[in-house]
C-alpha cells in the first residue's frame, strides 16, 4: 500500500499555480529590494550552483558545491533545529510550513501527521549533513528517490516545498540565516527535488527489467509445477509419499530457518552430486533452489540468515515499483534479521543472486540487467542497514516504558487516545460505538501490538493481516488510521521523557497501521465484502 496518491485533479493544478505565482511574485519583489553584494556573485557564478539556483531535472550527477555555502546550510540548519527546541518540534513545523503553502500537497501524503513530520527531518537531516561530500550527497539522495518512485514529482512542487522551507527558515531565523545558507539550502532542495523527478523518469526502464526478468527467472519452474499438478495414475503412491515428505519438511523450515537454508543447499548440492554420478536428478530450475545451489556451491550454505532475506525476496521483487510496500518488507525483514545470529554481510546475498539470476536468464542477461539489478539491492540493503541494530534497543526501551505504566497512567493513555483522535478526526466516532470497555480493549491490544511486532514480527505480519480482512466488513475508511496513530504518538510522548521508547512506538504503530491498511486495501473486493457480512445476495450480485 503506497501513502501517496495519484490524484492530481484541476483544482490542485491551480492550487499549485497560484501558489507558485504567489512565490514568484515574492521573489521578484525581494529581488527589487535587495542588491546582491560581490560575495553573493561569488557564490552564484559557481557552475553547481549557477545550475542548481533553479530546479533541474534533466541531469542528476555528483555535484561539488562551494564548501562556504555547505557549511552556511548546515549551520543554519542546526540553528534552526535548536530555535525550535528539538527535532520533533522542527518536523511539525517543517509539515505546517510546506501544507499550508499549497494545502493540495495534503493528498499526495496519507501517513499519520507526526510520522511525515519525522520522516521531512529524517530525509532533510541526511540530506543537509551529506552536503559537503558529492558522492555521499547524491548515494543519499539517490536512496531517497528510491522511496519515492510512487509520488508524482513535479517542478512546481518542488518550488513550493523549497520556498515553503526557506520562508520557514527565513521567518525563524531572521537576520541569523546568512546570505550563503539560504542560497546553500535552495540549491540542496532544487538538486534533491530535480534528481526524485530525475529518477523516477529514467529509472523505470530499471523497473521494467527486474520485472521482466523475475518472470523469466521463474517461468520455468511455474510451467514444471503445472505438468506435475496434472493427474498421473502411475506414481501415485509415490507422490503422495513425496508430498508427505515435504509437509514434515515444510513443518522444519518453519521452525528452524537456517536449517531449512542448510537442508535447501546441501539437499541441491546432492542433487548435483547424484547427476554426476549418472543418476537423473532435477536440476534447479526456480530462483529459490538455483540460489540455495550457489550458496551452496560459494561456500555460504551455512549462512541461515539467507533463508530468512530469501523467504521475503519474491515481495520485494514484485513490489519494486512500490516504494512503500517495499519499505514495509524491508521493515519487517529488518526485525527477523536482528534475532538472527552471528554477524550478517548484505553483500553475499547480492553475490549469490546476481549468480543465480545469470544462470537462470542467460539469452537476455546483459549489462543492462547487471544494472538494474545491482541498484535494486543497492537500495534494498541500504533501507534494511538503516534499521539494522535499532530493533533490540527499541524493544527493550518501549518494554520498559509499558512496564513502568501505572493502572492511572494506562487509564490516561486509554481516554487520551480517543479525545484526541476525535477531535482531529469528528467522523472516527462514528466507527468506534462500542462500549468504553470495549475501547479500552482495543487501545490496549494495540500497544500489545506494538511490542509483538519487535518479538514475533512474521507471526504479527499474518495476525494484522488477518485482522485486516475482518476490517473489510467493518467499512472503516483507511483514511482514519493516520490520525489515529498520530493521536496515540502524541499521547504517548506526554507519558515518557525517553525518546528511544517513542520512536520506538511511532515505529512499530505506523508498521501495523501500514499493513492493516495494505491489507483492508487488497482484500476490498466485493466477494470479501459479502463474506464478512455474511451476506448471499451481495456475493450473487458479483
Amino acid at each position: 500500500m503506497s501513502d501517496y496518491s495519484d490524484d492530481n485533479g484541476e483544482t490542485e493544478d491551480v492550487e499549485e499555480e497560484e501558489a507558485v505565482e504567489e512565490i514568484q511574485d515574492g521573489e521578484d519583489a525581494a529581488g527589487n529590494e535587495e542588491v546582491p553584494n560581490e560575495q553573493t556573485a561569488e557564490f552564484e557564478a559557481d557552475r553547481y550552483v549557477q545550475k542548481y539556483l533553479e530546479v533541474n531535472e534533466l541531469t542528476f550527477e555528483e555535484a561539488s558545491f562551494p564548501p562556504q555555502i555547505m557549511q552556511g546550510a548546515q549551520e543554519a540548519w542546526n540553528l534552526f533545529v535548536n530555535s525550535l527546541n528539538g527535532r520533533d518540534a522542527a518536523g511539525e513545523a517543517i509539515y505546517a510550513a510546506v501544507f499550508d503553502a499549497a494545502p493540495s500537497l495534503q493528498s499526495l501524503f496519507k501517513t499519520a501527521r507526526s510520522v511525515m513530520a519525522m520522516r521531512f527531518m529524517n530525509g532533510l537531516t541526511g540530506i543537509v549533513a551529506s552536503a559537503h561530500s558529492p558522492q555521499q550527497l547524491k548515494t543519499q539522495v539517490e536512496s531517497l528517490g528510491f522511496q519515492h518512485l510512487d509520488l508524482e514529482v513535479t517542478v512546481p512542487r518542488v518550488g513550493i516545498f523549497r520556498d515553503a522551507i526557506v520562508d520557514l527558515f527565513d521567518m525563524e531565523l531572521g537576520t541569523r540565516l546568512t546570505t550563503k545558507a539560504k542560497i546553500g539550502m535552495q540549491v540542496i532542495l532544487n538538486y534533491t527535488g530535480g534528481a526524485y523527478i530525475y529518477i523516477r523518469r529514467e529509472y523505470a526502464s530499471r523497473i521494467r527489467i527486474i520485472q521482466r526478468s523475475w518472470k523469466t527467472a521463474n517461468k520455468q519452474a511455474e510451467e514444471e509445477m503445472e505438468e506435475v499438478s496434472a493427474p498421473q495414475e502411475e506414481g501415485a503412491a509415490e507422490e503422495g509419499n513425496n508430498a508427505s515428505a515435504s509437509q514434515h519438511q515444510a513443518k522444519t523450515d518453519e521452525k528452524d530457518p537456517k536449517a531449512a537454508a542448510n537442508a535447501g543447499a546441501i539437499n541441491t548440492t546432492m542433487q548435483a552430486t547424484d547427476k554426476n554420478g549418472k543418476t537423473n536428478v532435477k536440476v534447479p530450475t526456480s530462483f529459490n533452489e538455483m540460489f540455495l545451489f550457489n550458496a551452496a556451491v560459494m561456500g555460504l550454505g551455512e549462512s541461515g540468515w539467507m533463508a530468512v532475506v530469501l523467504e521475503q525476496f519474491h515481495n520485494i521483487v514484485t513490489n519494486v515499483a512500490n516504494s512503500y510496500r517495499l519499505q514495509e518488507e524491508c521493515d519487517v525483514l529488518s526485525l527477523v534479521l536482528d534475532k538472527q545470529p552471528g554477524q550478517i554481510h548484505l553483500s553475499e546475498f547480492k553475490a549469490v543472486m546476481l549468480a543465480s539470476l545469470r544462470s537462470l536468464v542467460p539469452k537476455e542477461w546483459d549489462s543492462d540487467h547487471e544494472v538494474a539489478w545491482n541498484w535494486l539491492w543497492e537500495n534494498v540493503e541500504r533501507m534494511i542497514k538503516s534499521n539494522m541494530g535499532k530493533p533490540g534497543q527499541q524493544e527493550k526501551a518501549l518494554s520498559r516504558f509499558i512496564a513502568s505504566l501505572t493502572s492511572e497512567d494506562i487509564y490516561v493513555v486509554r481516554k487520551q487516545i480517543y479525545q484526541r483522535f476525535f477531535q482531529v478526526a469528528p467522523a472516527g466516532q462514528d466507527h468506534f460505538k462500542q462500549s468504553t470497555t470495549r475501547l479500552y480493549f482495543i487501545a490496549d491490544k494495540i500497544i500489545e501490538m506494538t511490542m509483538e511486532m519487535y518479538r514475533e514480527p512474521r507471526a504479527m505480519v499474518q495476525d494484522i493481516s488477518a485482522l485486516g480482512l475482518r476490517h473489510v466488513g467493518y467499512a472503516i475508511p483507511t483514511e482514519l488510521f493516520a490520525p489515529f496513530v498520530s493521536s496515540a504518538v502524541e499521547t504517548v510522548r506526554e507519558q515518557t521523557t525517553d525518546d528511544v521508547a517513542e520512536s520506538a512506538f511511532r515505529w512499530s504503530l505506523t508498521l501495523v497501521s501500514k499493513i492493516l491498511v495494505r491489507t483492508i486495501l487488497e482484500g476490498s473486493t466485493i466477494v470479501m465484502k459479502a463474506i464478512n457480512t455474511n451476506s448471499a445476495r451481495a456475493l450473487r450480485r458479483r
